[in-house]
C-alpha cells in the first residue's frame, strides 16, 4: 500500500490522539521511503501515553514517522 492510500485510511483516527496537529505524507530523509508523518506538538516518551494513544511504528506496511513541530495556531 502507498503512504497516501495508509495515510487516508487511519488520518481520522490519529488526528485524535493526543499532541497530534496534522498528519501527512513524505520521504524518509536518510532511505528516500515513502512514510507517513505525524506532526506533534511534543514528543512524549511512550511510557507515559495510553497503549491506545501511542502512534503507531507502521501503517498498512508503511512507515511512520512523529515530528514534533510545537504549538500551531492560527495568524490573527
Amino acid at each position: 500500500m502507498d503512504a497516501r492510500r495508509a495515510r487516508s485510511l487511519h488520518e481520522g483516527r490519529l488526528m485524535g490522539l493526543p499532541h497530534v496537529t496534522g498528519v501527512g505524507t513524505g520521504k524518509d530523509e536518510h532511505s528516500g521511503e515513502d512514510v507517513v508523518i505525524v506532526f506533534v506538538t511534543r514528543k512524549v516518551p511512550r511510557d507515559r501515553l495510553r497503549d491506545e494513544d501511542v502512534v503507531p511504528d507502521e501503517l498498512e506496511g508503511v512507515p511512520v514517522r512523529v515530528l514534533a513541530i510545537g504549538e500551531v495556531s492560527a495568524p490573527e
